[in-house]
């Protein structure tokens, strides 16, 4: 369960008293995620996502990953609006972490999406590249090269046993991909968290793409090569028959690729397995045994590595 920090019915009470979204009715935690402390808020007029945001996500970074939703939500596109304040403020504190109001979104991610929803959500994917185009805030990404060579570092003082060989392959990747993005690749605002998860659907259709947090600018690709990693696989890491040509295609329906992001896609997306294979080794290996959530398995997306380096060499 993805909740790091309690608040209770009183201090939700009291807290939303800053907002014009009615009387507070109940408050239930959110198992889904494992990033920010998340809630089900209901209000008189209405249900809404109460979002305490914890250790990984900068505060900072924030106006950027809030804006980029509401500019979306703007344009049409199926993101969850942030609510503003009586101050007009996305943002406020509540117990000790900064906190939003974001609007709910109907629908439910997709345990086992067949070909033609793997087609919708990567048309849906093209969809947000082009319609967040016109947002110019910057954020570099938190999760780039920089960040990985700190992961593994932290990783080797107390990787034992299977993590150790996991962090073995991971080093060898990182002196093989270097700074893998190149300069003239397209850029703009992407997601950089595109997995099932965070895809909401009904009837068929894209209803929500939510959990924006680690949304940043860089190579549009990128953002294509995490979700192929994230959607074209099972739950151990196996490739799923089609998926990854099913969601391409889906995405070069509205926005293809030019021939430089077509031949960089291979690498980016061992870049991609590989940025997910250090987080989640991160934080199996300084999990809090504390903390309501289980640490997702690194070793799925060690198998992803060698299925872009097979591409990449085709």
């Amino acid at each position: 369960m993805a909740v790091f920090t309690p608040v209770s019915d009183d201090q939700a009470r009291a807290w939303l008293q800053g907002h014009s979204v009615g009387e507070f009715v109940s408050l239930h935690p959110i198992a889904e995620g494992v990033e920010n402390t998340n809630y089900r808020l209901e209000t008189a007029t209405g249900r809404y996502v109460l979002t305490l945001f914890e250790g990984r996500t900068d505060a900072a970074s924030l106006p950027f990953c809030l804006g980029l939703t509401d500019h979306l939500a703007d344009r049409g596109f199926p993101a969850p609006r942030p609510v503003r304040d009586r101050s007009g403020q996305w943002l406020g504190r509540l117990n000790d972490r900064a906190c939003a109001v974001i609007e709910w979104r109907a629908g439910a991610w997709l345990r086992s999406p067949t070909l033609a929803d793997q087609a919708t959500a990567g048309a849906v994917l093209a969809r947000l590249h082009r319609d967040a185009a016109g947002f110019s805030v910057p954020r570099a990404n938190p999760v780039g090269p920089v960040a990985w060579r700190a992961l593994a570092d932290r990783c080797a003082t107390a990787a034992t046993g299977a993590d150790r060989a996991i962090l073995d392959t991971v080093e060898a990747a990182l002196a093989r991909l270097g700074d893998p993005f190149a300069s003239d690749l397209p850029r703009g605002p992407i997601h950089a968290d595109y997995f099932p998860d965070n895809v909401l659907f009904e009837g068929g259709e894209v209803s929500g793409v939510i959990d924006f947090y680690f949304g940043c600018v860089d190579a549009l690709v990128y953002d294509l090569a995490i979700a192929l990693s994230a959607w074209g696989f099972d739950g151990e890491g196996r490739e799923i028959p089609g998926a990854v040509e099913a969601f391409r295609r889906g995405y070069e329906s509205i926005r293809p690729l030019s021939p430089a992001e077509a031949q960089a896609l291979p690498r980016l997306g061992e870049a991609a397995a590989l940025r997910f294979t250090l987080t989640r080794l991160h934080d199996r290996i300084f999990h809090d045994p504390t903390k309501l959530v289980t640490p997702k398995d690194p070793a799925a997306f060690v198998r992803r590595l060698d299925y872009w380096r097979l591409a990449e060499a085709v």
